[in-house]
Parts: structure tokens; sequence; C-alpha cells
């Protein structure tokens, strides 16, 4: 018997998403539907977003350690919120946005930027 795609009597129905008003909407963040997260750093509040491996696909040099991150690496993109993405320009356009190794951003607190 073929499988009915209508919802059964009595069983929940998807609300609409409540957003709590806190934080920035997708569209001024430049996050996108994937997500992602806000993290402050210093006086700055910073949109974060995890790089699979699989979509990583260039090479970047991590601010935090200044080595380089390999096309295949999973990684961490963050850039401020303020600024060209916070008046609603994509994240691509973002002049502040680096990619950084996961364990560099987490320690981001401990050490500063390496300077070449």
């Amino acid at each position: 018997m073929p499988r009915s795609n209508r919802p059964r009597r009595g069983g929940r129905r998807p609300g609409p998403s409540s957003t709590s008003g806190d934080e920035p909407d997708d569209a001024a963040t430049g996050l996108g539907p994937g997500g992602g997260r806000f993290e402050s750093f210093g006086a700055v509040d910073h949109a974060v977003r995890n790089v699979t491996g699989a979509a990583a696909v260039k090479t970047y040099r991590c601010p935090g350690c200044d080595h380089e991150i390999l096309p295949g690496t999973p990684h961490v993109v963050a850039w401020p919120l303020e600024g060209p993405v916070h008046l609603g320009a994509a994240a691509t356009d973002a002049p502040g946005r680096r990619h950084w190794h996961t364990p560099c951003w987490s320690a981001r607190a401990r050490r500063g930027p390496r300077v070449r």
C-alpha cells in the first residue's frame, strides 16, 4: 500500500517559528537560512558560521595562528555585526569576514592575532 502524505488526526502541527527579537534577522546578518550563531569578542558582536570539510574548497589563512586552512578542513567563519553586513550586504561581501581554525577561534581570547 502506498504511503499517505496527509497529516494524521490529532497529530502535532508545526507552529509558527517564534523569534525573540533579541537577535538580528538573517537578512541583516548575512547568516542566511543555514543559520549560525552570534558570539561576542571584545566589545563587538560577531556572526559565526561553521564550515564543513566538504564545503571548504579554497585555501584561507587563519588570523589566529597565521597558518593555512587547506581545502577539506572544517573551520569557522566569523564577521563583525557592524558595517556592510549589518546594513544588509551579503556575508560574502563583508570586509571583516575571516576564516579561523575552530580551536583558534575558541582560543582567541587567550591570544591575539599573529602579525607577520
